[in-house]
């Protein structure tokens, strides 16, 4: 019994983990214009993976409903020569998820840094901002939008990253990662504080 009481509370805190990242560092910004930012990840092969598959879904259910002044960008550079990440997950989210809306590519970027320092030019003229990853990488990426532009984060709003029991088997070790990405963050970053 104490094992299944710890496997609950170890369930329990990733989940309460990963929601707490996914409402730090947003707001509640107005407006009809809205950009969804989705991060690649390390994609090597020719059609977008497991992860950037999960990204591009993120991406499309965080786009408002009915707007028609939404544009998703996806971010990500090629990978040892070939496609690149991001022109993998627009390809997935047009031609496997149906995505028939405004669609721009970031990709010359490699890090997470370079994602947010290329995307900003695609961001000045929207009223709002939702970077779609999991959540303790949506967060490092807020946090550095921050850094670079503390007008443009302004504008962040949360994007549709944090849904209970979606990947709940591996949260945990997702959490665990986060924790250990997120270690750069400074403590107002990682609380919120603006």
């Amino acid at each position: 019994m104490a094992g299944i009481g710890v496997g609950v509370a170890i369930l329990a805190w990733a989940e309460w983990l990963n929601r707490r990242w996914s409402r730090t560092l947003v707001g509640e910004s107005g407006g009809a214009s809205e950009a969804v930012v989705v991060l690649g990840y390390r994609n090597p092969q020719a059609a977008a993976n497991l992860i950037n598959r999960w990204r591009v879904r993120v991406g499309i259910r965080s786009c408002a409903v009915g707007s028609h002044e939404t544009r998703v960008i996806f971010c990500g550079g090629a990978i040892g020569g070939g496609t690149s990440e991001a022109e993998l997950m627009a390809d997935y989210a047009k031609t496997v998820l149906g995505f028939e809306g405004t669609v721009l590519l970031e990709d010359k970027s490699t890090t997470t840094w370079e994602n947010i320092t290329n995307v900003i030019p695609l961001l000045e003229d929207v009223d709002r901002i939702k970077i779609a990853s999991q959540p303790a990488h949506a967060l490092k990426a807020r946090a550095y939008l921050r850094r670079r532009r503390p007008d443009l984060a302004e504008r962040l709003v949360r994007a549709d990253d944090y849904r209970p029991g979606e990947w709940m088997a591996v949260k945990p070790l997702l959490a665990l990662y986060g924790l250990w990405t997120l270690r750069g963050l400074k403590a107002d970053e990682r609380k919120g504080a603006v």
